[in-house]
């Protein structure tokens, strides 16, 4: 799964038409933070394998993330995560597919902060949803970082939460996503 996941970016990478230069990782990080406000425990989760590729002309973006690669502080939230609220084993991977808003407004040549908006299409749990939220794109020494935060309701993507731990679990969890990129060398 892990092979073909990187095959279908490498295709996007070399797909299109320009000669734009693109930027790729493979080790971004997602936190995934579904603490409930009253929860005395903490239920978050960071995978540290997201593939991400940023094509500087179009300003178009793409993330994935196998759903396993989520590290939980204990094994067995590890475990119910995977088995009973996001189903792994069916859905393998969620993706965002979208586009960098304000792409003209980045100089990908040049060192800098630039914050944009990000705009696209996020599919987890089998179920895709529009997300457009603030991020930031920095520059530094032909390297490239970029940062967002953003929300999503559970029940947006049928995730559904036990009646046994909705003290527990939050009904929004928040995203924080942070990659550096390098240029990709076909």
């Amino acid at each position: 799964m892990k092979s073909l996941l990187l095959f279908a970016v490498a295709v996007f990478i070399i797909s299109g038409t320009s000669m734009a230069q693109k930027y790729y990782t493979k080790n971004g990080k997602i936190n995934f933070d579904a603490t409930a406000p009253t929860s005395p425990e903490k239920i978050e989760g960071v995978n540290r394998t997201a593939t991400c590729v940023i094509d500087s002309k179009s300003g178009n973006m793409q993330f994935a993330v196998l759903m396993k690669g989520f590290e939980f502080e204990r094994a067995l939230m590890e475990e119910h995560f995977n088995e009973n609220y996001i189903e792994s084993h069916k859905y393998p991977k969620a993706e965002f597919k979208g586009e960098i808003k304000q792409n003209d407004a980045v100089n990908y040549s040049k060192d800098g902060t630039y914050p944009v908006k990000i705009k696209g299409k996020l599919t987890l749990h089998g179920e895709s949803k529009d997300i457009e939220t603030e991020a930031k794109i920095i520059i530094q020494n032909g390297k490239i970082s970029a940062m967002a935060e953003f929300s999503v309701k559970l029940d947006d993507f049928k995730v559904s939460i036990p009646g046994i731990v909705a003290d527990k679990v939050s009904k929004v969890a928040k995203i924080s996503v942070s990659c550096s990129l390098e240029p990709f060398k076909s």
